[in-house]
């Protein structure tokens, strides 16, 4: 695991946007296309927002894979992470994307796991762009987080703090809105992608930060498996820095 800090979130994403760029027109240019995943929540805003700025990208040679969806809701809600996907990435590309596999929560979670997993088995990941949550998550696995399982997709109960960030992100008005099921990407598919680009901004999400940097590997912070991977770079701004110590940010290449 590498850390990158930058002063602000802005300057976060659009680093990690860039780099991301770099590994997806490598593999363009050694494969002829290029396999990616892409995240949601607040946490990718900037990041999104270069990375579909980026030049020189076919995205008519590249494959979208979604990291997660909440099970039961609909496409027309606010929070729905199709929606998020189309309005900040897919539609404002400036070329069509060679597929992107969206996970369709609407449908019988088990069957809608199994049916993306199927898909994703037949095309290796290039880069991930993912986050962490508050408490220490990637995509919905949520603490304890299986790291065992090789199914690509899960279908997972979602735990009360990470409900608790999506209430207090404006994603839903109440907690009882916010589902209790989601299919997310697992643990393992995550970290089957030859680079992962983990945007992480924001003072809430620095204990999370600390713990997947400094802590051992542990189920209990699912994002600490990070550490394992040979090719993951963290960006963070200063307040998700905030509580590094000296020997955890001598990690960071800034």
């Amino acid at each position: 695991m590498n850390l990158r800090i930058f002063r602000t979130k802005e300057e976060a994403g659009a680093r990690a946007a860039a780099d991301g760029a770099a590994a997806i027109r490598e593999a363009i240019a050694q494969r002829g296309q290029a396999n990616i995943v892409v995240a949601t929540g607040m946490s990718q805003f900037e990041m999104l927002e270069h990375l579909v700025a980026e030049p020189d990208i076919d995205w008519s040679r590249v494959t979208a894979f979604h990291l997660d969806e909440y099970v039961g809701l609909p496409i027309t809600h606010p929070a729905s992470f199709r929606l998020y996907l189309w309005r900040r990435f897919v539609s404002r590309l400036p070329l069509p994307l060679r597929a992107f596999h969206y996970i369709n929560g609407e449908q019988d979670g088990q069957a809608e796991a199994e049916r993306v997993g199927k898909i994703i088995r037949k095309h290796p990941i290039d880069v991930s762009f993912i986050g962490i949550g508050e408490n220490g998550h990637i995509a919905f696995n949520d603490p304890p987080a299986d790291f065992k399982t090789r199914r690509p997709y899960l279908v997972v109960e979602l735990d009360e703090a990470c409900r608790r960030q999506q209430l207090g992100e404006g994603w839903f008005p109440t907690l009882n809105d916010v589902p209790l099921r989601a299919i997310s990407m697992s643990v393992r598919q995550i970290l089957a992608a030859a680079k992962i680009i983990c945007t992480v901004p924001d003072a809430r999400k620095a204990k999370a930060v600390r713990d997947a940097v400094e802590g051992r590997v542990t189920r209990n912070v699912p994002a600490s498996i990070l550490q394992k991977h040979p090719h993951c770079t963290l960006y963070l701004d200063e307040p998700a820095a905030s509580m590094l110590s000296e020997a955890g940010r001598a990690k960071s290449g800034t």
